[in-house]
């Protein structure tokens, strides 16, 4: 199975793009590189973990690093584009090991408000404090040369971003590839209606933009796929060739009613609203996560 692949630049002010696919959790994680300077962001990057044992690893975050090492990269920025349902954020393991700045979208304060109450977790900061810095919609920043800029996104959470950088844009779980789709709107704080519009944004985008997404399930049994361009998906994808937005809020309300909840969201997103953290130890120095009885709607009983 493939799980590595490298998007090469297309001259001055685009990106290297190295994706890194995790069967897993069905996730790609992303090293983003200015070829002129060797500054690089790492994206949405992937701490394991096994919900059968209980074990966490950074098997992922090494690798991760050990690429950065090996193209003589420096890391600048770790960024998540949203709160993750699916999986932990290892920002907070690669700030630790590269003294790099953590970003995420200024809303995630409005998902900690909600999962605070779903978690009975009075003492969380719900002001973002958890990372260095909160992006509006609009902001830009430098990755070495690179021109980034932040576009908020919300639909399928209310917190999702898109980075786009050059030529570049990772959509995380808006859009998938051509032959899969869009992302689901029904989690808490979702939206369809959100969501076809943070669409629209995205493909207003030039025709040749890199749309990077942040999952792929391989529909057909077809090897990994991240990499798409604003055309293809306008052209292509069953979500939105010739879709309006009426037919495509119907269309998600009856896929979502289907679907159940991640299998890891009560136990990412415990993770994942505090920047990638894991609980603190104990008094016996062990880490526990606080799984809440009957808070979400979704199970699949058959």
């Amino acid at each position: 199975m493939k799980t590595f692949e490298l998007s090469r630049s297309n001259g001055v002010g685009s990106p290297d793009v190295a994706g890194f696919f995790d069967p897993r959790t069905f996730s790609i994680q992303y090293v983003v590189s200015d070829p002129a300077t060797g500054k690089c962001a790492i994206i949405d990057p992937v701490h394991d973990f096994d919900e059968k044992s209980g074990a966490t690893a950074t098997h992922h975050a090494e690798e991760l690093l050990a690429y950065v090492e090996e193209k003589g990269l420096e890391v600048e920025w770790v960024l998540d584009t949203h709160p993750h349902a699916d999986h932990f954020s290892a920002a907070q393991y690669l700030k630790e090991k590269t003294g790099a700045p953590t970003a995420i979208g200024e809303k995630v304060v409005e998902v900690q408000k909600l999962w605070k109450k779903i978690y009975h977790w009075p003492d969380l900061q719900a002001d973002g404090s958890q990372w260095d810095r909160l992006f509006a919609d609009g902001d830009t920043f430098r990755i070495g040369e690179l021109e980034a800029r932040v576009m908020f996104s919300p639909g399928h959470t209310l917190a999702s971003i898109t980075y786009v950088i050059g030529d570049a844009a990772f959509i995380h779980d808006t859009i998938f590839q051509p032959d899969f789709g869009t992302a689901r709107a029904d989690f808490p704080g979702g939206d369809a209606h959100q969501l076809w519009r943070s669409i629209q944004a995205i493909l207003a985008l030039p025709d040749e933009t890199r749309l990077f997404t942040g999952h792929d399930y391989m529909p057909g049994g077809r090897e990994p796929e991240w990499e798409s361009s604003v055309a293809e998906q306008r052209s292509r994808n069953p979500h939105l060739a010739g879709i309006v937005e009426g037919d495509f809020v119907a269309l998600r309300d009856e896929r979502d009613s289907e679907l159940p909840m991640p299998k890891l969201i009560l136990h990412s997103l415990q993770v994942n609203t505090r920047g990638g953290r894991l609980p603190e130890p104990e008094a016996n120095g062990k880490r526990y996560l606080k799984i809440p009885l009957d808070a979400l709607e979704g199970a699949a009983w058959e």
